[in-house]
C-alpha cells in the first residue's frame, strides 16, 4: 500500500478526497457482523431490562416507605435530632478533653523546668506585666504620699 492511503478502523481512506472519502470497506463475513449485532442487542437489551427493574423497585420502595415515614415522622425527627446532639456532644467532649490534657501537660512541663513551646513568650509577658505592676505600685505610693502630705498641709 502506498503512503497516500491510510487505514482507519477497517476502512482505507485516500487523503486526496479530503480525508473523509471511503474508497472501499474491508469485507467481513456476514456471520461475523450478525454475531456482533446480536451481542450488542443482547447486552443493550439486558441493561435496559435491568434499569427498568431497578426503577420499578425504587418506585415500589417509595410507595411502601412513604406512609411509614409519615406515620413514624413524629418519632424519627426527634430521634434524629437527639442522635445528632449526642454525636455532637461526644465529639465536643472528646475535643475539650484532648485540649485539657494538652494544656495540663504543657503546664506540668513549664512548672517542672521544661521548655515547652511558647514558654519564652510567657516569661517575657510576665516580666512586662511585673514591670507595669511595679510602675503602678510606685505611682500609687506617690499619689498616696501627695494626698497625705497635701491633707496635712490643709488642716
Amino acid at each position: 500500500m502506498d503512503q497516500t492511503h491510510q487505514t482507519y478502523a477497517g476502512t482505507t481512506q485516500n487523503p486526496s478526497y479530503g480525508g473523509g472519502g471511503t474508497m472501499y470497506q474491508q469485507q467481513q463475513p456476514r456471520s461475523y457482523q450478525a454475531v456482533k449485532a446480536a451481542t450488542a442487542a443482547t447486552a443493550g437489551g439486558s441493561l435496559i431490562v435491568l434499569s427498568g427493574l431497578i426503577l420499578t423497585a425504587t418506585v415500589i420502595s417509595l410507595i411502601i416507605a412513604t406512609p411509614l415515614l409519615v406515620i413514624f415522622s413524629p418519632v424519627l425527627v426527634p430521634a434524629l435530632i437527639t442522635v445528632g446532639l449526642l454525636i455532637t456532644g461526644f465529639l465536643a467532649s472528646g475535643g475539650f478533653g484532648v485540649a485539657a490534657v494538652t494544656v495540663l501537660s504543657w503546664i506540668y512541663r513549664y512548672v517542672t523546668g521544661g521548655h515547652p513551646a511558647g514558654g519564652d513568650s510567657l516569661d517575657q509577658a510576665r516580666s512586662k506585666l511585673a514591670g507595669k505592676a511595679r510602675e503602678v505600685k510606685d505611682r500609687a505610693s506617690e499619689f498616696a504620699q501627695q494626698h497625705v502630705t497635701g491633707g496635712q498641709q490643709t488642716s
